[in-house]
């Protein structure tokens, strides 16, 4: 039996493999981030390439979730067990005990905090409404006239 994986799996098993953070890491988690290649064309990723360059990971990560998921916050960063847990939320303000997170674990922050990214990309793509196609509609004459005898 072959089971076919989605991109999002295949980069969340990535996450959770691997050991350090490095360029190659934020380049593939990029890749899958429509909304930060659409900010590189028009200019606005030069903050995120900066840190990228100079190695700063945890603080590339956090950006690069600002840039792609706007919508979503980070809501916990705990370090358990020598592993830190990622948690963001779309709703920050509700209970922690009612909000629905998202949450990652890994012993390296950075990648924690690429895991919880794209476990929400994955999580907000999935409740995308599917396009579908409006039913057409026969166009009605200009005249109309009612024709039924009410007596």
């Amino acid at each position: 039996m072959n089971v076919v994986y989605t991109p999002a799996e295949l980069l969340a098993d990535r996450l959770r493999k691997a050991a350090t953070a490095d360029p190659e890491l934020f380049a593939v988690t990029e890749h899958d981030c429509s909304r930060i290649a659409t900010l590189r064309k028009s200019g606005k990723a030069a903050r995120l390439d900066q840190l990228l360059a100079n190695g700063a990971w945890t603080d590339a990560a956090l950006t690069m979730l600002a840039m792609e998921l706007p919508g979503w916050t980070l809501r916990r960063l705990v370090h358990e067990d020598d592993e830190w847990i990622c948690s963001l939320s779309q709703q920050p303000n509700l209970p922690s005990n009612l909000d629905d997170t998202v949450d990652f674990n890994h012993s390296v922050l950075p990648v924690a905090i690429l895991g919880a990214l794209t476990e929400a990309r994955a999580r907000a793509s999935a409740c995308l409404p599917r396009a579908q196609s409006v039913p057409e509609v026969m166009a009605r004459p200009v005249h109309v006239a009612c024709c039924d005898n009410f007596a």
